[in-house]
């Protein structure tokens, strides 16, 4: 496997989602991540559906070295300090505090090697009055009024995968990559500090540009109206989606699309801001029309009408669509204990080359000799 990021190394003491998230990127990129994790049990992750190699671990752990060490100890402490002063970047998920009492502390880290991209993610912040709170995905999305634009108005739930977590892993990868470039031209390290509260407010900046110009509080139904996105259940049971945006072709290819003519001459759909104020009276037209042909039919009649539109597809299905496979989008993995690995590849292509090549998860500790190794002769050499 090789890289962009082939020259640096990231050693990363993450559990569950954001860390992990964001050491990931950086390995997908082609830096060496190696994961440091407690003895016995590792990343609380591993064992989420028992064991130690849990689907959830596997989502975030790719492409990585795992080392056990407990930094209580103070012959793992040496190790984990050694393995340190080789490091281009530190990235923890631990709320504030913690990371120095496990000798993982940014004065600490940076004195061994000032060059150090430090990152430090947590939930509030690293001050003020809810530095200290407990933050999980569904917290962040709450707090950052993400949650309210996901939750059905008539049956409040959580739904949907865990955002927040994934976009702070994102925004951490990106700070981390910025520093790193600065450090090339002055030779500095950096502190990072990203929260999932902070994270998540950017990634719903839309929501917020809307609130400060105009004084709209935006809910779950705001965009899809505006942006005039449908989804429709067809005769098999399988659902398509359809996106027409703002040019008028496309609405007029959906017209024709379901024999429906009248409907570009109707007051309450012939121009857009009409169809915006009465979208539910056009999905009450459209879905009983939706029903009459399978997904597969209304695919091609859509296609052939040049409207944007897509199988609403689930996980099953969706890499299996010729483009995915034509992009090679899924990709696998042998572990030699472990057996088959199978992921979805990084979305990047340098120079039009994509990177196809992927490294399972580790098992707890399995590079732990190796890196030992690596240490020893570094120290000797």
């Amino acid at each position: 496997m090789t890289g962009i990021l082939a020259d640096f190394r990231v050693v990363e003491m993450g559990t569950y989602i954001t860390g992990p998230a964001a050491a990931m990127h950086l390995a997908d990129l082609g830096a060496d991540v190696i994961k440091v994790e407690r003895p016995g049990s590792g990343d609380p992750f591993r064992a989420f559906k028992g064991g130690l190699y849990s689907p959830h671990f596997q989502t975030y752990n790719r492409n990585k070295r795992s080392i056990a060490l407990d930094t209580a100890e103070a012959d793992d402490r040496r190790v984990f300090h050694d393995l340190i002063a080789t490091a281009d970047v530190f990235i923890q998920n631990f709320r504030p505090g913690v990371a120095e009492k496990l000798g993982a502390g940014d004065a600490e880290l940076r004195h061994i090697n000032p060059g150090l991209v430090y990152c430090a993610i947590s939930g509030f912040g690293q001050t003020g009055p809810a530095r200290d709170r407990p933050a999980y995905d569904t917290v962040a999305q709450a707090a950052s009024a993400y949650l309210r634009l996901l939750t059905p108005p008539a049956s409040p739930r959580v739904i949907g995968p865990a955002i927040a977590d994934a976009v702070t892993g994102h925004y951490a990868a990106l700070g981390i990559t910025a520093a790193l470039l600065e450090r090339s031209k002055t030779g500095k390290g950096r502190r990072l500090d990203i929260s999932m509260l902070e994270a998540m407010c950017h990634f719903n900046l839309d929501s917020f540009t809307h609130y400060f110009s105009v004084g709209e509080v935006m809910g779950p139904l705001s965009r899809p109206m505006v942006s005039q996105s449908y989804t429709f259940a067809c005769s098999d049971g399988k659902w398509i989606a359809i996106h027409l945006s703002s040019p008028q072709k496309f609405w007029e290819g959906l017209a024709a699309s379901v024999d429906r003519p009248d409907l570009l001459t109707d007051p309450r759909f012939a121009e857009r801001p009409n169809r915006i104020q009465n979208q539910q009276g056009l999905i009450d037209i459209l879905t009983p029309i939706f029903a009459t042909r399978s997904r597969a039919e209304w695919c091609e009649i859509l296609l052939a009408g040049e409207v944007p539109h897509s199988p609403a597809y689930d996980s099953d299905e969706a890499l299996e669509d010729p483009q995915a496979k034509h992009l090679n989008i899924a990709v696998e993995a042998m572990h030699p204990t472990m057996g088959p690995f199978r992921t979805v590849r990084a979305p990047y292509s340098f120079d039009g080359k994509p990177e196809l090549e992927v490294l399972p998860p580790p098992v707890l500790d399995e590079h732990g000799g190796d890196i030992r190794a690596e240490i020893a002769r570094r120290k000797t050499g």
